[in-house]
Formats: C-alpha cells, structure tokens, sequence
C-alpha cells in the first residue's frame, strides 16, 4: 500500500474512493490529520493532508515527524508526496510537474530527527540520494504512460517560510544549483529515511519564484490556485497509473 501526502491544493483526493479514517496519536504528538484510507482504481491507498484537511498548519508548524511516524506504523510500501514549489530553471514554467533527484536544505528549527538524545543512541542515515531510485523511477514511468508531460530531475530547494523568498535569496538559491523551491520537502524526506520507508517527490509548479518570469517584480498570488488545479488533475491521473502499475 502506497502512502501519499498532500501539499497545498491537494488536500483531498478525488479520484479516492474512502473506505475508512483513522486518527492516531505517535510518541511525537498528533499528524496533520486522520489517515485516510480508501482505493484508487481498485488498490489499496492511505492518504494525509500536510497542512490539515482544511489547509490550517503552515509549513514551519507541520509535525513531521508524527506524519511519517503515523505512516511507518501502517507498514506503507513507499511514500508519495505532492508538492507546490516554486519555478527557478528556464523551464520550470508555472504549471510544470517535476521529480526532484537532490534536495538542498535551508530550513531552521523544526523537529528533523527521531535520535534526537534521550534514550536514543547517535545514529548517522546516508542521504547522498536523498529519494527513493526505485519510488522516483516508478513515478516517472507512471506518468510516462498517463501521457503525462514531467522533468524527471529537479535540485528542489527547502526553505523556512510561510512567507515567499525575495529575488535576492532565489538568486542565491540558483547559484547553489536549486531548481525548484518549496516549503516542506524537509525535514520529511530525512524522516522517512530514518523510518525506512521510501520517499520520492512530485513537484508542482505553481508559480515562478521571485525575481523570475511573470514574478519579476511580484508573484500573482490569484494566479496559483488556477494553476494548481489544472496541475494537480495530471497529478492524480499519474498517482492513478502509479498504483496499478
């Protein structure tokens, strides 16, 4: 059974036919919501709305680690997460979908570990190739055959929030070789390597970052929504041919 998290715009699942909801407490506190299990096209999923159901917990706040903690103790087979970022590369247009392959880390301050002392012993991950090969790889097929038009690489940058970056601190993030920028890609993605569990990305582009494009001077926050909403229906058509394949 695939577990997939939701960023912003996807705080449900159309195409989710429910079977059930589950609350759960973890030794780190409450997820961002009940799990909510269900089939697409017939197969098994669980799914989990990172900012809450009713999109109400900013990125700073998300309690990821009782996320992939609640997530790890259902015995998923691998991790999903939807993501809305923000375009630097050329072709990175508002609209493009992407599967990151690096991750940079510019967050501060959120809970990042389950060894973090106490009873826990120093314990070290690798995290060269920070996704799933094998996760990143079945995605990128999946939307392959859905018709699906993707970049199957993206250094995605992993930035503090609420607020948006200035043009100065995008250019920064170029020039360290990021692609693309969000808000929650860590520390969840470290989470689930410390849990196990296989991890790998879609990145939605919901609008250029600051300084690029149309958001040379502003970012036209009217726009995303529309944006997103076409975006994400290709999402949930790539999701689909991911769980039957």
């Amino acid at each position: 059974m695939l577990a997939i998290i939701g960023g912003s715009g996807l705080t449900q699942l159309s195409n989710l036919d429910v079977t059930r909801r589950l609350a759960v407490r973890t030794p780190y506190g409450e997820p961002s919501g009940a799990l909510t299990f269900g089939r697409i096209c017939g197969v098994d999923v669980v799914f989990l709305a990172r900012h809450g159901y009713g999109h109400t917990i900013p990125p700073h706040e998300v309690n990821y680690r009782a996320n992939i903690w609640a997530l790890a103790e259902q015995k998923v087979e691998g991790v999903v997460s939807v993501a809305s970022v923000g375009g630097i590369r050329a072709d990175m247009q508002a609209g493009a979908i992407a599967v990151p392959h690096q991750i940079i880390d510019y967050t501060w301050g959120r809970k990042n570990t389950y060894y973090d002392g106490g009873d826990s012993p120093v314990t070290h991950i690798d995290f060269t190739e920070p996704y799933s090969a094998n996760l990143r790889r079945r995605i990128i097929d999946a939307a392959r055959a859905s018709g699906e038009a993707i970049a199957d690489d993206a250094v995605y940058a992993a930035c503090q929030g609420p607020r948006l970056e200035t043009a100065a601190e995008i250019d920064r993030l170029e020039r360290d070789g990021a692609d693309v920028v969000g808000m929650t890609g860590m520390p969840e993605a470290a989470l689930a390597r410390e849990a196990g569990l296989d991890y790998a990305a879609i990145a939605v582009v919901a609008n250029w970052a600051a300084g690029r494009g149309t958001s040379v001077h502003a970012i036209r926050l009217d726009d995303i929504e529309q944006v997103l909403q076409a975006a994400l229906a290709r999402v949930r058509r790539i999701i689909e041919q991911l769980v039957v394949a």
